[in-house]
């Protein structure tokens, strides 16, 4: 008696633990919407640590829409921690948007980290990308500033390992700087902008991204600097410092050549300085000894001193010769 009544109390115990892990109003919610779950399977995902709404419910949706999924492959996506309703909702979109989109398609870009459901809702709508001002110089030497809307679409097959929308604006960037660049004058870009949208998608940037590009519409143009011009004048102020620096040090070598003449001016003078004062000493040396008679002494003296006269005559009668035709001609 008191082995069924255990028995009895374990199987209660068992039906109340199993009825904790089975959610009686999702199964129901399941099968009235015509989605085949076992209740067994349903306490199987709780012992995996599934979430049974984040399948079950998915599931439902995609019952009602008529897209066929398989619950092991939901499974297998929230064990791999995608997002099951992301993924269900964005095949229900393509669905209706006539976009071939399959399942493991959807998952693969999920678990690659992109939203796909905003990657279907591009490709049904497309989005409106806008660059940052770009500043290039024509070659006369003007800046054209042009900031350009780029239209794109996103497409499905490339969205897993293609470049994502910083590449297309930098591409987009690259393109608008070249074909300014290779304008011959800033005018020609201003009277046709439409030569910009023309070249870049003469280049097909899209290439290997996840993105399509439809158009591209200058949005804003203007002038900007008149770089050339900077350029020739800090040149030319450039070459000037040179020339300064240059000059500076062709004075400043004379001027230290002018030094070392005057330097040696002085030390010549100084030797003649010298020398003078040993004439005296040579004269009474050469006298005492013999070598320099008296009477050739004053000689010397007479001949010194005509030759001072005769040099202090010319003097005078160049400057007296001045004055008198000086003198005539004021007459």
């Amino acid at each position: 008696m008191n082995f069924g009544i255990g028995i009895t109390i374990a199987a209660i115990i068992v039906f109340f633990t199993l009825l904790a892990y089975f959610p009686i109003g999702l199964w129901v919610a399941a099968i009235s919407s015509g989605v085949s779950v076992s209740p067994m399977r349903l306490i199987g995902m709780r012992l995996r640590g599934i979430d049974q709404a984040e399948v079950v419910k998915p599931l439902v949706q995609g019952k009602k829409a008529g897209i066929s999924l398989g619950i092991d492959d939901l499974e297998a996506h929230f064990l791999a921690n995608g997002n099951v309703t992301l993924v269900v909702n964005a095949l229900i979109s393509a669905n209706k948007a006539g976009i071939s989109l399959n399942f493991n398609e959807a998952a693969a870009i999920d678990l690659a980290g992109r939203n796909i459901l905003d990657a279907v809702s591009m490709s049904v709508t497309p989005r409106v990308l806008k660059t940052p001002p770009m500043n290039a110089m024509a070659r006369d030497g003007i800046e054209v500033k042009a900031t350009a809307n780029v239209t794109v679409k996103a497409k499905i097959n490339k969205l897993v390992g293609g470049a994502g929308e910083e590449t297309i604006l930098a591409r987009i960037g690259e393109g608008i700087c070249s074909t300014i660049g290779s304008a011959t004058s800033h005018k020609e870009i201003l009277a046709n902008p439409a030569k910009i949208s023309t070249d870049i998608l003469g280049k097909g940037l899209d290439a290997n991204t996840a993105f399509e590009i439809i158009s591209i519409d200058i949005a804003d143009i203007e002038v900007g600097r008149n770089i050339g011009a900077q350029l020739h004048t800090d040149q030319a102020e450039a070459e000037k410092k040179i020339a300064q620096a240059k000059a500076e040090e062709r004075r400043s070598m004379a001027m230290a050549k002018t030094q070392e003449m005057i330097a040696l001016e002085q030390e010549m003078r100084a030797r003649l300085v010298e020398a003078q004062g040993e004439v005296p000493k040579a004269i009474a040396d050469a006298l005492r000894s013999g070598n320099l008679g008296l009477m050739d002494y004053y000689k010397m003296k007479n001949v010194e001193a005509d030759t001072r006269m005769r040099e202090q005559f010319a003097d005078s009668t160049g400057n007296g010769g001045s004055l008198e035709a000086g003198g005539k001609s004021g007459a």
